[in-house]
């Protein structure tokens, strides 16, 4: 990993930073030196020391390293929530890729407490929250003064989401002023993914009906708008996933009745489409965009990690992007799960995809705020202020987190694609090792999957992980998916975290297998 220091003047701006010296000189009591060192201090993000001390405690994954609570509330949660409530392993500590339970032992967080942590559990990055904080930097703020590093991050993201320089401010300027067709220029800050989407599927919508009595004629007004997804390997809908919204949850098969009731009235209509099918989706799509029907839009993630993790492929989206485009129907890109974990922190970027919107999720702040934003095009800009809003989505010191994330995962690309490339390799080899247990790998780079052929056989090997404090699931209850193991370690995952993954994955296939373990597993250098 690339050393990255940073002060909150280096981040934030002189004239900003300036700024809000001079205010905690008054709301705080703070002197002049205190001030400076706070604003100027550069703070390493990845400490050597830090790195090599989350190394040293791999060997105590799965052992009790300080005592275990003696007593523990149920709090009060819904019965699903109780059913599924796993106690023991909840935080009341961490380092990095590792996390300390309330049983008192040490975890390995294998799957980024479900795509939360990118750069682990206290990224001593994050201490420059501590020190906006500390010279009075405020979090809350309204919709209408939303604060500088807000509106900074905003053109950051414009920035990276198009593959600028860091350097070319004029650029960026040209980005933001532009009204081609396709050109991510705009970004709603709202405080979930399924808000993000939501806001999304809004726009798409407006094409077909007003937001408000004041609002336009729409543009489609006399057309029932259409919707593509992703279907499962049934044909039906539960293989997407994008959000908990009502609207989104229709698209996954969720509440049928009124969907079903939506669908009669020619209201709204979803299409699953068969993954990575071309002429599958060319068939519908022809048949959908045309009276009394209008294709509405298109929305997919890259990686389906809410269905076995299977990768649609760069050929098919090209493909399905250019006929999308070629017939006015956005395309809606959900990175929630797969940004910030892959080089450029966009993998729509990768597949050189033109998207209408992208949506992000908590891989940009890191697991420190509930900080989601959607990213859309000038045409796409068609929502009223109360259209897609959420008070708290403006957070000051959220966006701070956004920007350092931003910053280390910047420096660090070359390191992602190493350390991803590795983990899929070895995930690979070890796969073609047991091919009466294991169909293939899925996924890409860190988010890389396990299909095992049989359901058994994909619990036996997680469970064998999980009785050793690693975070590994399975999925076994998707519509036609074959049984799956879910990982998805951390981007500061280094080569010795990896090889210990690989390693008690490799020991946990020979224990189904009735082989003695070994440590077989070849070492990054």
């Amino acid at each position: 990993m690339r050393t990255v220091k940073r002060s909150l003047v280096q981040i934030l701006g002189n004239d900003y930073m300036e700024a809000v010296i001079a205010g905690a000189a008054i709301l705080k009591d703070l002197d002049r030196e205190e001030t400076e060192r706070l604003a100027e201090e550069e703070i390493d993000f990845m400490p050597e020391a830090y790195i090599n001390k989350m190394d040293r405690l791999l060997a105590q994954v799965g052992t009790r390293i300080v005592p275990a609570m003696q007593s523990s509330i149920a709090g009060a949660p819904t019965d699903s929530f109780r059913k599924a409530a796993n106690s023991k392993a909840s935080p009341i500590g961490g380092l990095g890729y590792l996390r300390l339970g309330e049983d008192g032992r040490l975890y390995l967080a294998a799957k980024s407490e479900h795509y939360h942590i990118p750069l682990g559990h206290h990224f001593p990055g994050y201490k420059l929250i501590d020190h906006a904080r500390a010279l009075g930097i405020t979090n809350a703020t309204h919709n209408n003064t939303r604060g500088h590093i807000t509106r900074l991050l905003e053109r950051e993201l414009i920035r990276t989401v198009n593959g600028i320089d860091r350097d070319d401010a004029h650029a960026v300027d040209e980005i933001l002023d532009s009204r081609e067709a396709h050109v991510l220029n705009r970004v709603i800050n709202l405080d979930t993914g399924s808000l993000s989407c939501e806001a999304g599927i809004k726009m798409m919508l407006s094409r077909f009906y007003k937001l408000d009595e004041q609002s336009p004629q729409p543009k489609y007004a006399d057309r029932t708008p259409v919707f593509f997804v992703i279907a499962d390997k049934e044909g039906k809908g539960k293989a997407n996933y994008h959000g908990t919204t009502i609207i989104a949850q229709t698209m996954r098969d969720l509440w049928p009745d009124l969907y079903d009731k939506m669908d009669k009235a020619g209201m709204m209509k979803v299409v699953p489409v068969n993954i990575n099918h071309m002429e599958d989706f060319r068939e519908k799509f022809e048949r959908y965009n045309k009276p009394p029907f209008k294709a509405a839009g298109f929305i997919h993630e890259i990686i389906m990690m809410n269905y076995g993790g299977i990768k649609l492929e760069e050929s098919f989206l090209k493909q399905a992007y250019e006929l999308c485009h070629d017939h006015d129907t956005p395309v809606m890109c959900d990175e929630i799960q797969s940004c910030m974990w892959y080089p450029g922190m966009f993998l729509f970027r990768e597949y050189g995809l033109n998207p209408d919107f992208v949506v992000i999720g908590k891989g940009f702040p890191g697991g420190e705020y509930s900080a989601s934003r959607i990213i859309t095009t000038s045409g796409m800009d068609t929502l009223n202020q109360f259209g897609a809003l959420v008070t708290n989505g403006q957070e000051e010191l959220a966006a701070l987190s956004y920007l350092i994330t931003m910053s280390f995962a910047e420096e660090n690309a070359a390191y992602t694609r190493r350390m991803g490339d590795y983990y899929e390799a070895k995930l690979r080899e070890m796969g073609l090792r047991y091919p009466s247990l294991v169909d293939c790998i899925e996924g890409k780079g860190h988010l890389a999957t396990i299909f095992f052929h049989e359901a058994a056989k994909v619990i036996q090997f997680t469970d064998i992980l999980n009785d050793k404090c690693i975070d590994v699931s399975s999925q076994t209850y998707k519509a036609m998916c074959p049984p799956t193991a879910l990982t998805k370690p951390p981007i500061i995952a280094t080569p010795q975290m990896l090889d210990y993954l690989l390693d008690k994955m490799e020991e946990a296939l020979m224990t189904i297998n009735g082989e003695a373990p070994l440590q077989i597993i070849g070492k990054e250098g």
